[in-house]
């Protein structure tokens, strides 16, 4: 073997870091940009945030003020005013004289009593309404529980490990690991926190929450329903939360009335018991909090035509410091050090402020290939939504389908049909059987076993089989199989599950 030199021409494509900062400000979404935006604003002293045309307006208007009140001052005074002498000199405002004036707030019916200071008023953080966690609530009651100091402390550990839905999840010897409590100690006061309200909270199981509940509400809630010999030995409803809460959910009512020795509608009416019991006791305490999503762009009309509206409101604009531009331009930046630094974050500034608006107009570019493929949807609604893939938008737009995907990932638009995110338009399609060239959106026909689904009889609930067959009378080819994969991601249960009997 010879060990020889060769000479090689070849191309390679490589991420530069101002490449790579681009890609990232792309796929950000807008709270993850105005971080960012923030961040850059904090670190490049090059960079800095141009004010609006009101703040600009207001800044004008209170220099302008400024510039009068000397001129005001420079007037001589006139004849009838009188010499400084004769006025006298201006009174000074003391800090006595400052309290005189803001002590007298006093209230009807108070007037013996000194007005409060600020000091007394709570503050902000102290007037802001919060909801009770489920396990402030259980400390709450823990606290005024006859409890010893030692009871206290296991009570506190297992309100610790509680989950949200009020559920004990480890086992006693996992909650007493490592302290000098004992698994007896754990179970005496697991037993008293499960006194507590909400009533069922502390259970390890479904059986468990719901006899609680079962036990706050009487033995046997029925009256003597089930209490026949051989009948669990208890109410017909404690022998379905046992034994039969599967056969329950797939409502084989026979097979339970069956099993317990009772007729179908004893089932039934033990049945209606059980839908009143609640399977979560924390969930009233499950923070709801609803966050505002701002639009990234708005789809509105104007003259009959469709048009994309960036929304900028909330995003700092973004531009070379004036102070450090006349600086390097007047050559006083200091030492070569000083100089190069400078260069280098203007550099950065730059590309920050070009990265921005070329994420603008990729953003409004896309949208308004969207548009263009969806227009339909924007004029009728979601019945018309066509089968969309990130290519035909690439193709039309002549960009990578990967850009677009970057572009569309966590970005929303506000149109006349609602808050959508941008990802929504993007759907599989089903062949029609009208017109095979044509497809159906996989979006709308989810709408369509929806609105079908709502509007079946109850006691007759259609089969996945049925939906199949409707659907092909409404010119969609969709086999039964796909339409129990769409019914399944829409959450909704099977035909037998979907049964009503009263």
């Amino acid at each position: 073997m010879k060990l020889r030199l060769d000479l090689k021409l070849s191309q390679k494509l490589i991420m530069t870091p101002q490449l790579q900062q681009a890609i990232k400000l792309l796929q950000l979404s807008r709270l993850e940009l105005q971080q960012s935006l923030a961040q850059h604003l904090l670190e490049n002293p090059l960079l800095d945030e141009a004010q609006t045309e009101a703040e600009e307006a207001e800044t004008a208007t209170a220099e302008d003020k400024s510039e009068e009140l000397p001129a005001a001052a420079s007037q001589e005074p006139s004849e009838e005013a009188g010499t400084p002498e004769e006025q006298g000199a201006p009174e000074e405002f003391t800090a006595s004289g400052w309290e005189e004036y803001f002590g007298s707030d006093r209230r009807a019916g108070d007037s013996e009593r000194a007005s409060s200071s600020q000091d007394e008023f709570p503050s902000y953080e102290q007037t802001v309404a919060k909801a009770t966690s489920l396990e402030e609530h259980l400390l709450w009651q823990l606290s005024l529980s006859g409890l010893s100091d030692r009871g206290k402390a296991i009570g506190r550990l297992i309100i610790g490990n509680l989950d949200d839905d009020g559920y004990l999840r480890i086992s006693l010897a996992e909650v007493v690991a490592g302290t000098d409590f004992t698994e007896a100690e754990a179970g005496s006061v697991l037993k008293d926190i499960q006194t507590f309200d909400p009533t069922g909270v502390g259970a390890r199981d479904l059986p468990e929450c719901l006899l609680l509940q079962l036990g706050h509400l009487g033995r046997n809630p029925i009256g003597s329903l089930g209490a026949r010999p051989g009948a669990l030995k208890g109410s017909v409803v404690e022998g379905i939360i046992l034994h039969h809460l599967k056969d329950l959910e797939k409502k084989q009512y026979a097979k339970i009335g069956k099993a317990l020795n009772v007729t179908v509608d004893e089932v039934f009416q033990a049945t209606k018991v059980i839908e009143n019991l609640e399977p979560k006791p924390g969930r009233p305490f499950t923070n709801t909090q609803n966050y505002v999503i701002v639009p990234d762009v708005f789809v509105v009309k104007d003259e009959g035509e469709w048009a994309v509206l960036l929304n900028d409101d909330g995003l700092p604009r973004m531009r070379i410091s004036p102070y450090y531009k006349q600086l390097m331009a007047s050559g006083q930046g200091g030492a070569p050090e000083t100089k190069a630094y400078m260069d280098e974050k203007l550099r950065a500034a730059q590309w920050v402020i070009r990265s921005i608006e070329q994420r603008n107009k990729t953003i409004v570019k896309v949208v308004t290939s969207i548009v263009k493929f969806q227009e339909q949807f924007f004029d009728r609604g979601v019945s018309h939504l066509k089968p969309l893939v990130l290519k035909q938008v690439a193709e039309d737009i002549g960009m990578h389908e990967s850009t677009i995907s970057r572009v569309t990932a966590n970005k929303y638009m506000y149109c006349p049909q609602g808050m959508l995110e941008l990802k929504f338009f993007f759907n599989a399609g089903l062949q029609r059987a009208d017109q095979p060239s044509d497809m159906h959106s996989s979006v709308s026909v989810r709408e369509m076993i929806k609105k079908l689904v709502s509007e079946e009889d109850t006691k007759r609930p259609l089969k996945d089989e049925e939906i199949a067959a409707r659907l092909r009378t409404q010119q969609v080819l969709i086999a039964r199989r796909t339409v129990a994969k769409y019914r399944a991601e829409e959450n909704i249960p099977s035909a037998g599950q979907r049964k009503r009997f009263f």
